[in-house]
């Protein structure tokens, strides 16, 4: 770590709060130093947490800028600790959240019942009606809406959406229905499909404005508390929040689009770990955040993270949002180990948390963790925990948990079971990355795998054996990728409009100019955010499909903003990403314009990863720290212990080998060669 001046107008600090650590990287760029903490999460009330992270800077009126990475919405969603909301929609379309694509818990039998965010009783169904192609058939009664948002509210009634069936073609009515409403309930109390996605595909526009309208209470409330406890302690700066497309937006925006911060804290992990990865040469990499309670992976390909345009963050609950493609499971390090009736060993997705933590924190959990494991068999250093809110872990508890509960039902000694809890951990893990790897087409022996999060360096050697990848890259700073994320990642905006043009005949002109209005709305966004940035980008994107077809296709347009072009130019791309996808073409069939994404990409200055390179004039052995007996392969092993801040670039250790920083540590198993390279990251590969 280095020290920073207090120059206010310079210093950015990017804070990820996890489920059991706030994760924190302050950058001044006056000065071009940085500083990183790691600090307890409070569940149930993060803002202490929060604040408590910030003040180990200092002053934090001394802050300019705060860029904030959170999880509050999926946790919200997950544990449907949502805002009771009422739904105003079309006449004959109140169920459409219940019937959704016709789908059900369980495919098979007739069991498994799934609860709407919104019951049936707080659908309200109001008489209007437009046309697919934008006429309005019926206009809606002002008076007639005004009088359901009262009566929903009578039946308590948080926040109220509106989705009237085809708005995306035709807002007048939705918008007359939101004039309405006014007053009944602050602006980001009220959310209405046009302003959410004006999308075709009534269930998806349905279920990302119900969900959003279920979080804007709980983000805003979550928002309002971090705002008074900052203002407390006289921030004056600018604070930011990181959606899950990867891009960053004023908490203004968050507010009114909460369901755009989904995958927020992850994202801004997949950001930094693509940048780190690009920088050292590897653009194709799978990343894995390994956390107190999950297990993040997600593929990044020639540098760039994949992207989804929706995402199910539980059954029924969809949001259609660009975002980082990420995949979850519940493996962390509070993951709970347990022999199940059928004796077999079992790791998650049930996790300790941060509260009570695993066995070795002393704070009250009897059942042993993937953490307790890893501590039983030497790999965490009991005496050095990270986060700094315990001055040492119980070893002897966790030992005793594991044998109690795992090595008695199974006959093994408390570290044979402490390993087999990794090596089913590791299965898990594995299996997650093959599902972005394999099961998509792409070869793990092309791709390295970038583990961070707290726990993510002490898995990634096993990981790349069991899964065959390339090699594995450590940050410098693996323990606080995320927050690292949350200060490099460029500002973002992306809207969606629904056109259904076909591509024969196409009017170019009124179409260029209908995507010069778009990317100057979406520029204006990326403006009022109000961070320094060096030029916005701005890309396009039409969802395309043949004649008859169903799903579309995302066709990259790369045109400037009411630049001429022409159908052929239209067709050509389509072609091209058609033929991408599919291998083949569809001649003779006509083609359609469903939908035109806009992009707007605000660039901030650029960081230099360069700063983080080891110091020079260390050495090998001025970084040893002694031995230490640790568990590898069914035997203890006299481990050498180095310090990871002090190896200097170009070092070679050969495994077994520990790494220790405050933010993280980094196993080197046998077989296993680390290199850490110009920029202070840490390569393993096979020997």
């Amino acid at each position: 770590m280095m020290g920073g001046s207090r120059v206010a107008k310079g210093r950015v600090v990017g804070v990820d709060v996890g489920g059991t650590f706030t994760d924190l990287f302050l950058m001044d760029g006056a000065t071009g130093e940085f500083r990183t903490a790691k600090v307890p999460s409070n569940r149930g009330d993060e803002a202490v947490g929060f604040l408590n992270g910030l003040q180990v800077f200092g002053a934090v009126a001394d802050i300019g800028s705060i860029v904030h990475g959170t999880t509050v919405g999926t946790n919200a969603l997950l544990e449907r600790r949502i805002a009771r909301v009422g739904l105003i929609t079309t006449e004959g379309f109140r169920d459409v959240l219940e019937m959704r694509r016709r789908d059900r818990p369980k495919t098979w039998g007739l069991t498994g019942d799934f609860t709407p965010v919104i019951p049936r009783h707080m659908r309200r169904e109001a008489r209007e009606r437009v046309l697919s192609d934008g006429s309005i058939r019926q206009a809606v009664d002002p008076s007639e809406v005004r009088a359901l948002g009262e009566a929903l509210l009578a039946d308590g009634a948080e926040a109220l959406a509106v989705v009237f069936i085809n708005a995306y073609a035709n807002a007048a009515n939705e918008k007359a229905a939101l004039a309405a409403l006014t007053g009944l309930l602050p602006p980001d109390r009220l959310a209405a499909s046009h302003e959410i996605l004006p999308e075709i595909r009534e269930f998806e526009r349905t279920s990302t404005t119900a969900l959003n309208a279920c979080l804007q209470p709980v983000v805003g409330s979550y928002l309002a508390k971090l705002e008074a406890a900052l203002a407390g302690e006289a921030f004056a700066g600018r604070f930011h929040i990181v959606q899950s497309n990867g891009g960053v937006m004023s908490t203004e925006t968050a507010r009114r689009f909460p369901v755009r911060t989904a995958l927020s804290g992850p994202a801004a992990g997949v950001i930094a770990a693509a940048a780190i990865a690009a920088a050292a040469g590897m653009p194709d990499v799978i990343t894995g955040d390994l956390g107190g309670t999950s297990f993040d992976v997600s593929l990044v390909l020639g540098g760039r993270a994949e992207l989804a345009a929706q995402t199910t963050i539980d059954f029924g609950m969809v949001i259609r949002n660009p975002m980082i493609e990420i995949t979850t499971i519940g493996a962390g390090g509070g993951s709970i180990a347990a022999v199940d009736a059928g004796g077999m060993l079992r790791v998650g997705p049930e996790s300790a948390g941060s509260r009570p933590g695993p066995v070795a924190y002393g704070a009250g959990n009897m059942r042993p963790t993937l953490t307790d494991a890893n501590i039983v068999l030497g790999r965490i250093n009991a005496e050095k925990p990270i986060g700094g809110a315990l001055k040492r872990l119980d070893l002897e508890a966790a030992r005793a948990a594991i044998g109690r509960e795992i090595g008695d039902p199974l006959g093994l000694s408390p570290e044979a079971a402490a390993e087999a809890i990794l090596r089913v951990a590791n299965a898990r893990m594995a299996g997650a990355i093959r599902l972005v790897s394999i099961e998509r087409g792409h070869d793990p022996g092309r791709f390295a795998l970038v583990p961070f999060g707290g726990g993510g360096a002490l898995h990634a050697g096993a990981l790349l054996k069991e899964v065959g990848l390339k090699a594995a890259l450590v940050p410098r700073f693996p323990g606080v990728t995320s927050a690292l994320g949350c200060v490099i990642a460029d500002i973002r905006h992306d809207q969606v409009q629904t056109f259904n043009l076909a591509l024969k005949g196409l009017d170019c002109a009124a179409l260029s100019a209908r995507m010069a209005s778009e990317a100057e709305a979406a520029r204006n966004v990326v403006e009022r955010a109000g961070l320094p940035i060096e030029g916005v980008e701005i890309r396009f994107e039409f969802d395309m499909h043949y004649l008859g077809q169903t799903h579309t296709v995302a066709v990259p347009f790369k045109v400037a903003p009411a630049q001429t072009f022409t159908e052929e130019d239209v067709r050509q791309s389509f072609e091209a990403a058609y033929s991408q996808a599919f291998s083949r073409l569809l001649p003779g069939i006509g083609v359609k314009i469903v939908n035109l994404r806009t992009t707007a990409i605000g660039k901030r200055p650029a960081f230099d990863l360069a700063m983080l390179a080891p110091k020079a004039g260390g050495t090998l052995e001025a970084a040893r720290r002694g031995e230490r007996d640790v568990w590898f392969d069914g035997a203890f092993h006299a481990t050498p212990i180095l310090a990871r801040l002090d190896l200097p670039a170009d070092a070679r250790i050969v495994g077994p080998a520990i790494l220790e920083q405050p933010d993280a540590t980094i196993v080197v198993d046998p077989g296993l060669v680390a290199r850490v390279d110009s920029l202070g990251n840490i390569l393993l590969e096979r020997a």
